[in-house]
């Protein structure tokens, strides 16, 4: 079963429990989905749809440290839910010792030799990574490769 298939099984099982938060955050999914195919005239595979969710997630987690440090639990409480919605979208992700693995083959692969090939290097990992790993642990393991 394909993933944007698997999404709207969820959003139907949502319906009938009346999860309002699950069926909520599973509608703002499919809105983001429909936006991009109508936006580039495409049909989303699963790797899109992986990479909408990454957004999505990493939109939330944004929202949720800048409502903790305005002291507005409530509203951070309510994107931790939709948090733990999306992340169930997700493949299961890379480890720091894989992502670093993963990372150091690409720098040798592109015979990087310092920041200045960051460019380069991060190209690279992003197409070989993507939707594998958190960007963030990447960037991070990039930067400590070619500053060696």
């Amino acid at each position: 079963m394909s993933l944007k298939a698997q999404i709207t099984e969820d959003m139907k099982t949502a319906m009938r429990a009346k999860d309002s938060v699950r069926l909520g955050t599973i509608r703002l999914l499919q809105a983001a989905m429909k936006q991009r195919e109508v936006d580039e005239r495409i049909e989303l595979d699963d790797a899109a749809i992986v990479a909408i969710v990454d957004k999505l997630i990493k939109q939330r987690k944004d929202s949720i440290a800048a409502f903790e440090t305005a002291n507005r639990t409530d509203l951070a409480d309510i994107e931790k839910a939709e948090l733990e919605v999306l992340k169930v979208y997700l493949p299961e992700r890379m480890s720091e010792a894989e992502i670093t693995t993963a990372v150091q083959a690409i720098v040798a692969e592109v015979g990087a030799t310092g920041p200045g090939d960051m460019g380069k290097v991060m190209g690279k990992v992003k197409s070989a990574l993507a939707g594998k790993a958190d960007m963030g642990l990447v960037s991070a393991a990039v930067k400590a490769a070619l500053s060696k």
